[in-house]
């Protein structure tokens, strides 16, 4: 039986191309496959593989000091959800560019992030609070259009740098006195959004402990959670139960859907929204009308 391993850790790390080569090493010897980024502020990574490697896995990356303590999130999924095993160092976690001087971090995580909250915990505020807590989507725009929680704020943004634009404008000033839960995939976003929320005035930011992946498996899609999980493997979209509600729209007919498509056309790397009806028509496989002409454009030189 195979899962998939979600996991992330703010510590310092001294020489990330010494960790690259030891996770490398360890997860070729398993037979796992997935993604892992290491730099100076700690590690992300997501595996998939064999139940008990994945075990192995877990045991010897907490031997090392920083990682003893590290949370692991099991997920459905397996090996052949990723076309490699790949492990790099990066100057930064999350793409934000250049943002070093956003936030640092010690032993103990992010310096100055947001409270974290486990999911009983994130119902607890709501109900105490009310309207007066705002969920805040930390991930990109594309993402919140088949899931989010209810009633959230999604900024404008289309990668992960666009975020620093996001909070410098006035857009958000009105929920500066809220309670701003904010959120992400499985949480690491959210350790550098929460801190750059506070140091921009939000005075009362949290965040949910393991993200979206942990609320789900602990109310699937019986809470304030609503739509399906974008996530960035073979997989493209998780439900957390046989009930989950479809938000997002296909761009065509405006049907219900989550299915997401790769733009037919090689230069695009932007994704259609389209239900598996619409689907069937080669020529609506195009994020823009602007694609398709340049598609036909290119197939005439």
């Amino acid at each position: 039986m195979e899962k998939i391993l979600l996991y992330y850790k703010f510590t310092p790390i001294a020489d990330p191309a010494t960790v690259r080569l030891w996770q490398k090493t360890l997860t070729e010897s398993l037979g796992l496959r997935g993604r892992i980024l290491i730099a100076t502020h700690g590690i992300n990574g997501t595996v998939g593989g064999d139940i008990e490697s994945l075990k192995k896995y877990i045991k010897t990356t907490k031997e090392f000091p920083g990682f003893k303590d590290m949370v692991f999130k099991w997920s459905d999924g397996k090996a052949d959800d990723f076309p490699r095993m790949s492990v790099k160092v990066r100057r930064e976690l999350v793409g934000f560019q250049n943002a070093d001087d956003e936030f640092s971090v010690d032993e103990s995580g992010v310096i100055g992030s947001g409270k974290h909250l486990k999911p009983k915990q994130v119902h607890e505020l709501v109900e105490k609070y009310g309207d007066d807590v705002v969920f805040f989507d930390g991930r990109n725009e594309h993402e919140a259009k088949i899931g989010k929680f209810k009633n959230a704020v999604v900024p404008n943004t289309n990668t992960s740098r666009d975020f620093i634009n996001e909070l410098e404008s006035d857009k958000y000033d009105k929920y500066k006195n809220k309670k701003i839960v904010t959120y992400c995939t499985g949480g690491i976003r959210c350790e550098v959004i929460s801190a750059m929320m506070k140091k921009r005035g939000f005075n009362d930011v949290y965040q949910i402990d393991g993200g979206i992946v942990k609320y789900g498996e602990t109310y699937g899609d019986d809470g304030l959670w609503e739509g399906s999980l974008r996530v960035f493997d073979n997989r493209m979209t998780v439900d957390f139960s046989d009930h989950a509600k479809v938000i997002g729209v296909c761009s065509h007919c405006k049907g219900p859907t989550n299915n997401y498509e790769n733009c037919a056309w090689a230069n695009c790397n932007d994704l259609v929204l389209i239900c598996l009806n619409c689907k069937q028509n080669p020529d609506l496989l195009f994020h823009t009308d602007m694609c398709r002409q340049n598609a036909m454009a290119s197939a005439t030189v």
